[in-house]
C-alpha cells in the first residue's frame, strides 16, 4: 500500500512499496534521505535530489552468472535443467526449457537406445536449433550403453552432453571431446562437442580440468574413431567446458555442501588454469540444493557461473514422472530423503538419494545390498530369507526374476548374462538389481500396485521448494511448468542479490522485503 506521504515524496517508505521497487530489476535502485526521512526509489532524478545513502546497480536476471555460459551455450539464462535418469528429463522438459532460453539435459541414463535416438529426433524436430544436452552417465556395469549414447550423439551431431556419474575418464567420453575438435580458417581450435561435466570430488574435477589422457588418445586414433590431428588437438584443450559442482543432490552425490565443495572447485580450475592457461578458462557452475531464489543467489555469490536444477523439475508437468510420485514430491519436506543403494553401481556399494517419506524403497534396497555382503549367491540364502524376499520385496520367486534378467539383458547388454552365469555371485547382483532398476519404473508408470516401492531419486531442494511456493499457484505440481518455474527462481535470485547488496551496505530493510516472495505468475 503506498501512502499518502509516498505519493507526495515519491519515495517508497512501507514493505510493500520498497518491494516493488527493489523488484524493478531492470533499474538501478537508490536508498535516499529526504526531509521525510528514509525512502527507496527507482527514479534516479528524484535519488539526485536528496541524500543518496546506498544503491544498486540494475541487474536483470539474464545478468546473472557468467556471460561465457551463456554465449557457449546459445542460452539466455545461466542456468541449466539438469538430467534426470529414465527419461524423467524428458524431451518435453527440454524443449519448454529451449523454448524459454534455458538450457536442459535429456535423462538418457538408463533409456534404451532406440527411445534415446527417438527423443533426440524429437527435441531436434521441435525445437529446431535450440541448444540442448544430453546426459553420459557412467555406469561401469553397462559399458555398451555409455558407447551407444556416444555413437547417437555423435550421429546426431548432439553438441552437448552432460557427463555424469564419472569416477575416471573413459575411451567413450574421450572419443566423444575429441571427435568434434578441428581448426577454423584462421587456424585457432574449435571445439564442435562441449561437455558438461557434473562432479563432487576434486580429483575427477582434475581430471575433466586437464587435456584427454595419451594413452586413451593412442588408441581411439589406432582404431580410427578419431584422426590424429583430432588427437593432437585434443592434447591442447581440457575435457570439459564447464564443470558443475554437484552437492547435496538427488541421486548419485556425496552429499558434500555446496559452500564447501564449489569455492573448492573453483580454486582447482583456477590452479590449472595458471598451470595450462586455456584460452578459455572451464566454467564452474553449482549444483545440489538450488530449489529456491535464495539458494541461487548464494550459489551466484559464491562465484557460479550457472546454476543447475534437478529434484525440483521432476515435479513439473513436463517431467516424466507419474501423476502418483509427483504428489508425493510436492509433499516432500527437507528431511524426507536418505540414501540407499544405486542400481547401476550396486556391486561397488555406492548409494543415491531417494525420497523416503511415502515409499518403504529406501528399507527395502538397503536389506537386499546387506544380503549380498554378507553371501556369495542365491543358494546360500537361508529359506527364511529367500522366503521374506520373494514376498514382500520380489513377490515373485527369484529364478522368475533371473529369466526377467536374462530376457532384459539379451536386448540390452547381452555380455551381463555371460559375466553371470558361473558367477554365483554376480547372478545374486544382477537379481537383486532387477528390483532396484524397476522401481524405478513402477514410479515413472505408476504402478499403484508397487506404490510402495518407488524409487524416487531426491534431494534436499525438493522440500525448500516446496516451502517456497506453499501457498501459492506452484504449490500442485499439474501448475509446475519447467520454463515458469525455471523464470520464478532466475527471478527471485536477482531479487536476492539486490536485497543482499543492500544489507552489505548497512541498509536495514523491513521483514517482508528480505525474504523473496512468489506474487504472480510472470
Amino acid at each position: 500500500m503506498v501512502t499518502p506521504t509516498d505519493r507526495a515524496a515519491g519515495l517508497a517508505r512501507e514493505p510493500e512499496a520498497i518491494y516493488r521497487e527493489l523488484n524493478l530489476l531492470d533499474r538501478p535502485c537508490f536508498v535516499v534521505r529526504d526531509e521525510l526521512g528514509v525512502g527507496v526509489t527507482t527514479d534516479a532524478g528524484l535519488a539526485r535530489r536528496a541524500q543518496v545513502l546506498a544503491a544498486v546497480p540494475s541487474l536483470p536476471p539474464a545478468s546473472l552468472g557468467d556471460p561465457a555460459f551463456r554465449a557457449a551455450q546459445g542460452v539466455g539464462h545461466a542456468y541449466h535443467g539438469g538430467a534426470m535418469a529414465n527419461g524423467i528429463a524428458s524431451a518435453d522438459m527440454v524443449i519448454a526449457l529451449a523454448r524459454a532460453g534455458f538450457l536442459g539435459s535429456f535423462g538418457a541414463a538408463g533409456v534404451l537406445t532406440d527411445k534415446v535416438d527417438t527423443a533426440i529426433r524429437r527435441i531436434t524436430t521441435e525445437a529446431p536449433g535450440v541448444p540442448f544436452a544430453v546426459n553420459l552417465i557412467h555406469s561401469p556395469n553397462e559399458l555398451a550403453m555409455e558407447r551407444a549414447v556416444v555413437e547417437l550423439c555423435l550421429r546426431h551431431q548432439v553438441r552437448c552432453v552432460e557427463a555424469s556419474a564419472f569416477l575416471d575418464l573413459t575411451p567413450q567420453v574421450v572419443h566423444y571431446r575429441a571427435a568434434g575438435l578441428s581448426r577454423d580458417a584462421e587456424g585457432r581450435i574449435t571445439v564442435a562437442n562441449r561437455i558438461i561435466a557434473k562432479v563432487s570430488r576434486a580429483e575427477v574435477a582434475e581430471r575433466f580440468l586437464r587435456p584427454a589422457p595419451e594413452a586413451m588418445l593412442r588408441s581411439l586414433v589406432e582404431s580410427g574413431a578419431i584422426s590424429a590431428e583430432q588427437a593432437e588437438l585434443a592434447r591442447q584443450v581440457p575435457m570439459a567446458d564447464d564443470i558443475t559442482a554437484e552437492a547435496d543432490s538427488g541421486g548419485h552425490t556425496d552429499r558434500r555442501p555446496l559452500v564447501v565443495l564449489l569455492p573448492e572447485l573453483i580454486a582447482v580450475r583456477d590452479r590449472i588454469q595458471r598451470e595450462l592457461g586455456y584460452a578459455r578458462p572451464v566454467r564452474v557452475g553449482a549444483a545440489g540444493g538450488i530449489g529456491t531464489p535464495a539458494a541461487a543467489a548464494a550459489a551466484f555469490a559464491l562465484g557460479a557461473a550457472y546454476v543447475v536444477t534437478g529434484s525440483i523439475n521432476q515435479a513439473c508437468v513436463e517431467s516424466d514422472q507419474s501423476p502418483g510420485a509427483k504428489e508425493l514430491l510436492a509433499s516432500a519436506g527437507v528431511a524426507d530423503c536418505v540414501m540407499a543403494p544405486s542400481a547401476d553401481m550396486f556391486e561397488m556399494g555406492v548409494d543415491v538419494q531417494v525420497l523416503q517419506r511415502g515409499t518403504m524403497f529406501p528399507g527395502r534396497a538397503r536389506r537386499l545390498y546387506e544380503a549380498y555382503r554378507t553371501h556369495d549367491s542365491l543358494e546360500s540364502l537361508g529359506d527364511t530369507e529367500r522366503a521374506e524376499l520373494e514376498k514382500r520385496v520380489f513377490q515373485r520367486p527369484l529364478e522368475d526374476v533371473w529369466e526377467d534378467c536374462v530376457r532384459f539383458f539379451a536386448e540390452r547388454d547381452p555380455e551381463q548374462i555371460e559375466r553371470a552365469r558361473d558367477n554365483p555371485k554376480r547372478r545374486m547382483a544382477l537379481v537383486f538389481r532387477w528390483y532396484l532398476g524397476l522401481s524405478s519404473g513402477w514410479s515413472i508408470r505408476g504402478v499403484p500396485e508397487r506404490a510402495a516401492d518407488y524409487q524416487i531419486w531426491c534431494g534436499p531442494a525438493m522440500g525448500a521448494f516446496n516451502q517456497w511456493v506453499a501457498g501459492t499457484h506452484l504449490a500442485a505440481p499439474a501448475h509446475r511448468g519447467v520454463a515458469e518455474v525455471a523464470t520464478h527462481i532466475m527471478h527471485g535470485a536477482a531479487f536476492a542479490a539486490r536485497a543482499g547488496q543492500l544489507r552489505l551496505a548497512g541498509v536495514r530493510l523491513p521483514a517482508p522485503v528480505r525474504h523473496v516472495t512468489l506474487r504472480v505468475p510472470l
